[in-house]
C-alpha cells in the first residue's frame, strides 16, 4: 500500500490551534483552539466545524458565511500549532513524539527522530503500526533504497501512528 500525499497541507485535527484573520474586520481576529467536539465559535456566525478541513477549505467556508455579514468577506486561517502527532521508537537517535504539520513521509518522521542509529537499525524492515477504522494495520517499509539515494515508494505519516526501527540481527 502506497500512501497518495494529502493535496493540502495538513487536515485540522481536535487540539489544533487556528488563528482567523478578518480584512475588513480586525477586531474579528483570534485564534483558538478546535475543541474536541471538532467545532471552534467565531462572531456573528457561531459555531463551525472545522475538524478534517484544510486551513484553506475553511477559509473558504468562512467567507461564504461571512458573504451576507461584512462587506469585506476576506478572511483568513492559518494553523498556529497542530495536535497531530506520530511516534517513532526502536532503533533511533531520539524516539518519541514527531509532530506531524506538514505532509511527512516515514523517512522524514525518522529523521526528525534524530535518525537511525548507525550501529544496530534494520532499514529494510521499519514497521509503521496505524489505526484505520477501529482496526489495527502494519506495514513493512524497506527504506534502504532511500538512504543510498535511490527512488523508493513513500509512505506518508497519519496522525496517531507508530513507527517502528527494528535492530539489524548480527
Amino acid at each position: 500500500m502506497v500512501d497518495i500525499p494529502p493535496r493540502n497541507t495538513v487536515t485540522l485535527n481536535s487540539g489544533d490551534v487556528v488563528k482567523v484573520s478578518f480584512a475588513g474586520s480586525p477586531e474579528f481576529d483570534h485564534a483558538q483552539k478546535v475543541r474536541a467536539d471538532g467545532r471552534i465559535s467565531l462572531p456573528l456566525i457561531g459555531e463551525v466545524n472545522a475538524v478534517g478541513k484544510s486551513p484553506g477549505e475553511l477559509q473558504q467556508e468562512l467567507a461564504n458565511h461571512y458573504r451576507s455579514q461584512l462587506q469585506n468577506n476576506n478572511v483568513l486561517v492559518t494553523l498556529e500549532t497542530t495536535s497531530a502527532q506520530a511516534y517513532v521508537t526502536g532503533a533511533v537517535m531520539k524516539p518519541g513524539k514527531v509532530v506531524i504539520d506538514h505532509p511527512m513521509t516515514v523517512l522524514e518522521a525518522v529523521m526528525e527522530a534524530g535518525g537511525f542509529d548507525p550501529d544496530f537499525a534494520n532499514t529494510r524492515k521499519v514497521v509503521v503500526l496505524r489505526n484505520e477504522y477501529g482496526r489495527q494495520t502494519s506495514q513493512v517499509v524497506n527504506l534502504s533504497p532511500a538512504l543510498k539515494g535511490k527512488p523508493y515508494p513513500p509512505i506518508y505519516v497519519k496522525p496517531r501512528d507508530l513507527i517502528y526501527v527494528p535492530q539489524r540481527l548480527f
